[in-house]
């Protein structure tokens, strides 16, 4: 497989959770957004959108415009910053603390051999996981480019759905062992779920 960049998006109110910094909660003992950037940890580049706090060396943290912006505000950001010009990049929720190194490269096969699209898994109900996908990077630029024309040159507080209209999706269930990549964490109950499956 050839190279590949990330992005992990690490805005957002986090109001289920009274407004905390929700990648810094801990899971397994280890920051959420630490434990996703582990699972992309070979990454060419990767690329933190949000507050933060303290990252390993290499990552670069930027803010989306306007900060609170959105996802796909958050997207475009994070593209701005990316100069390796690996083909594909890996667009990641920062709140997966069961993402695994695995997880991303089934997603990355998957796109083996075509031109354009994302792949991203499907949950068992048949609901597409955009955050946890991995992007052919001139399709993720076509349909941010696509969506700020439809909204008046902007994506200020776009949908993420809005990204997929025309684009090709390769739907990705998981089969692994263990908890589901996929899995975020919204609520207080979330993080307890995502605890009793890392011990």
């Amino acid at each position: 497989m050839t190279g590949y960049a990330a992005v992990l998006l690490a805005g957002g109110a986090a109001r289920r959770m009274g407004g905390v910094d929700k990648p810094a909660r801990p899971v397994g003992g280890r920051p959420m957004l630490h434990r996703v950037l582990v699972a992309v940890a070979d990454a060419d580049e990767r690329v933190v959108v949000g507050p933060s706090g303290p990252v390993p060396a290499g990552v670069r943290v930027t803010r989306e415009d306007p900060p609170g912006g959105g996802p796909v505000a958050a997207t475009a950001a994070g593209l701005a910053l990316l100069r390796s010009g690996a083909p594909t990049v890996a667009l990641l929720a920062a709140d997966l603390p069961l993402l695994t190194a695995e997880a991303v490269a089934v997603l990355r096969r998957a796109l083996d051999g075509s031109a354009d699209g994302l792949a991203c898994y499907v949950d068992g109900d048949g609901r597409r996981q955009q955050l946890c996908g991995v992007w052919r990077l001139p399709a993720l630029r076509a349909a941010l480019d696509r969506l700020a024309a439809q909204r008046g040159g902007t994506v200020d507080g776009a949908p993420v759905r809005g990204l997929l209209a025309g684009t090709t999706v390769r739907e990705v269930a998981w089969s692994g062992a263990g908890a589901p990549p996929w899995f975020d964490c919204d609520t207080d109950e979330d993080v307890r779920r995502a605890e009793e499956w890392t011990t």
